[in-house]
Parts: C-alpha cells; structure tokens; sequence
C-alpha cells in the first residue's frame, strides 16, 4: 500500500527533529514502516538514527539520491499543487496560506491514483 502522509510541523528548526515524523507514524500505523527520506539535515542527525535504532528492524529508511529532484515524488506533489490545488492564490498572510495548503493536500491524499502517479513519474519502484 502506498500512502501519502505530508505532516507540516510548526517549530524551531535549530534542533534536529527527523525521529518526530516517524515516531508519531509509528504510534498509528501497525506493523512496519518503509520512510523514504531526502537528504536533509535532520533526516541524518545522530537523535533521528538513534531512535531508528531502537525500533528494532520496524522501521526502515531509504534515501533518495541528492541533487535528482526527478527521483523525488514530493517534487511531482509540489507541481501538482502548484498548478492545480492553489493556482493564482494570493494569501493574505501566513495563517490563510497555512489553512489552504493542508486543505489542498488533503484533498490530493483522497486521491490514491494521484499519489501513485506521483511514485510511477519518479520510476523509483514499480507500482
């Protein structure tokens, strides 16, 4: 099963947090967790493999290529979102761009052919 799962997390990002995405998804999704990552800071930090670590084989990370955005299907969701969710939008502020971007991505998480198409345009996996 291929799921599209975008949590958007207000913080400082002064200090490393790549183990709170998987730990919360863990909390609420059984059995194992393939998370592919991109090459961010945090997805590296010494806290985040340490709590990968200790989840005993659960969860399993792979990381996307640096410098291929083609490889990357959050790349095919940003154009997607881009050209079709929020075309010609002019927010007011932040807090009117925040509330209509998670509306829009949760609209495209109801579309499971969506995301799949999204994993087929990078030819990471054959799906």
């Amino acid at each position: 099963m291929v799921e599209l799962l975008f949590p958007t997390v207000s913080r400082d990002h002064s200090q490393p947090a790549g183990h709170r995405v998987p730990e919360h998804l863990l909390r609420h999704i059984p059995g194992k967790l393939l998370i592919v990552w991109d090459g961010l800071t945090g997805h590296r930090s010494r806290i985040t493999w340490e709590f990968i670590r200790q989840q005993r084989g659960r969860l399993w990370v792979e990381f996307l290529p640096g410098y291929a955005p083609d490889l990357n299907p959050v790349e095919y969701l940003w154009s997607h979102w881009k050209q079709h969710e929020l075309p010609n939008f002019c927010p007011q502020n932040f807090a009117q761009l925040s509330h209509y971007a998670r509306k829009a991505l949760r609209r495209m998480r109801k579309r499971p052919t969506l995301v799949i198409a999204f994993w087929r345009q990078a030819e990471l996996f054959p799906l």
